[in-house]
């Protein structure tokens, strides 16, 4: 089958076409005929040799959301049958194959069936970030009706979804952006209040929007010196939940406050098999919620096919992609 592999850790253009083998069908996992993917910061990270620990062998086939069409079921596998459609972040990482290859070997505890009201492209932009983030709202802060939020980064992929989570879950939601574009767009997913972190310190939004008590949930998922700014926008006994915690930090606010601070690494449930269930039930929630238009991907307007995958990971790296980087497969 054909594959965008790589063969040593680099940047975007370390991508090569190639042909390798199909995988064959093991029990307890189903053989997907590969329709889409797309980029999350993990898979730069992977490709760049900066988290080696979770990084496959080379040659190795990257990516981990997938949505597509079971060709073949492994012995074992009652939940799906040739013919589904399904979605899930299911490889690409250390002991699997990922996504960017005509079909991916999925072990199926990873994988929920595709909601039937978007289109392959939208199902592959869900998986790891609303995971990711059902898991910091739900799983680690417990969210809860009332409750005031802030969420960093609203155009991101686990930004955009957060929001739109925290909404569901009754929140009141404030999330920050570098642009009124992107504050509009998440208006639009349901923020009740949008800051330009640009314009205003974290001071001036925790005075403007809880009287100076702070935020009981923030979100952060953007990592190095604004985890600092997560703590200080924090009210007293206030949660921060953090999925890029690679830095080091002063923890006297956390202490000052009796913050609680939880780090999300949703790939710890892939490469952990006995915890791979975890993520096929959170996906079935999340196509649900889809289903009932409570939820709804943002798809940067960018669009790439498995052959333009070394322009798509540019993109992203650039920092200019507003919501997903999708990639279509065209083989």
């Amino acid at each position: 089958m054909k594959a965008q592999i790589i063969e040593a850790f680099g940047g975007p253009s370390a991508f090569k076409l190639a042909e390798i083998e199909k995988p064959d069908v093991l029990p307890g996992y189903v053989l997907i005929k590969v329709h889409a993917t797309s980029v999350n910061p993990i898979d730069t990270k992977v490709r760049g040799g900066a988290v080696p620990a979770v990084s496959p062998e080379f040659p190795a086939v990257l990516h981990g959301d997938v949505a597509g069409v079971v060709e073949e079921v492994g012995e074992g596998v009652a939940d799906f049958k040739s013919g589904d459609e399904v979605f899930g972040c299911a490889g690409g990482f250390k002991g699997t194959g990922g996504a960017l290859a005509e079909y991916m070997l999925a072990d199926a505890r990873l994988l929920a069936r595709k909601p039937g009201n978007i289109t392959m492209e939208e199902a592959a932009a869900l998986p790891l970030v609303s995971i990711t983030a059902w898991e910091a709202l739900f799983e680690r802060a417990n969210i809860q009706p009332g409750q005031n939020v802030l969420i960093h980064a609203a155009a991101g992929g686990v930004g955009h979804v957060a929001i739109q989570l925290a909404k569901w879950a009754g929140a009141k939601v404030h999330t920050t952006a570098s642009s009124q574009e992107k504050l509009d767009m998440a208006a639009s997913l349901g923020a009740d209040a949008g800051i330009n972190y640009k314009e205003k310190s974290v001071q001036d939004y925790v005075q403007a929007y809880t009287d100076g008590k702070g935020f009981d949930i923030v979100f952060d998922t953007v990592g190095g010196e604004n985890l600092n700014r997560s703590f200080e926008a924090a009210a007293i006994h206030g949660t921060v939940a953090a999925i890029a915690a690679r830095s080091t930090h002063d923890l006297s606010p956390l202490h000052a406050k009796g913050l609680s601070l939880h780090v999300v690494f949703m790939l710890l449930k892939i490469i952990n098999e006995n915890e791979r269930k975890q993520h096929g039930e959170i996906l079935k929630k999340i196509a649900g919620l889809v289903e009932e238009g409570k939820l709804r991907p943002l798809i940067d307007s960018n669009s790439f096919t498995f052959d333009q995958v070394s322009d798509a990971h540019a993109l992203l790296e650039s920092g200019e992609a507003v919501g997903k980087v999708v990639l279509k497969n065209n083989w």
